[in-house]
């Protein structure tokens, strides 16, 4: 290989890498970074999908959220369950929007998105579900939750 062909592909890696920076950070706009510490609220913004999407600290390990206020509680997938090493308390069947499905009861020491933190909050491992973590009322309905104009703004109220 030559000096040109090394700083040829060098630059093409560059510029790829800047591609899927700038188009990683328009559709997943909530990075844990960007969503600061402030310990009573997070603004969230909408996805170009419609969904609000964030990363939060389940036990202090960082996961992808998908926020969920039509679900009753936290969903876990079993992929994310094995990395946080969770126990299940009991087997549950539970109606979802897919129909019938078995899934294990958990409770999570904590979840934070940015600075607003649960601490004890009920959640349910769902083998069959595709993604993350479905985060729903278990956490929300401890938040004081409002949507306007395409953000999200979560409030501590506890």
């Amino acid at each position: 290989m030559t000096k040109n062909s090394i700083i040829f592909g060098m630059v093409w890696l560059a510029l790829a890498f800047g591609i899927y920076t700038i188009v990683d950070n328009i559709q997943n706009p909530n990075k844990a970074f960007r969503l600061g510490n402030n310990a009573n609220s997070v603004t969230l913004k909408r996805g170009l999908d419609g969904h609000y999407r964030a990363e939060a600290l389940i036990n202090n390990q960082k996961v992808d959220v998908l926020i969920d206020t039509g679900a009753t509680g936290v969903a876990i997938s079993q992929a994310v369950a094995d990395k946080l090493n969770l126990k299940s308390i009991d087997a549950i069947r539970t109606n979802t929007a897919n129909g019938d499905a078995v899934g294990y009861m958990v409770r999570l020491q904590s979840v934070k998105v940015g600075g607003v933190e649960a601490q004890n909050v009920a959640a349910m491992i769902a083998p069959g579900l595709d993604g993350d973590v479905l985060l729903g009322m278990s956490y929300l309905g401890r938040m004081d939750v409002r949507l306007y104009k395409n953000e999200m703004t979560i409030k501590q109220v506890e």
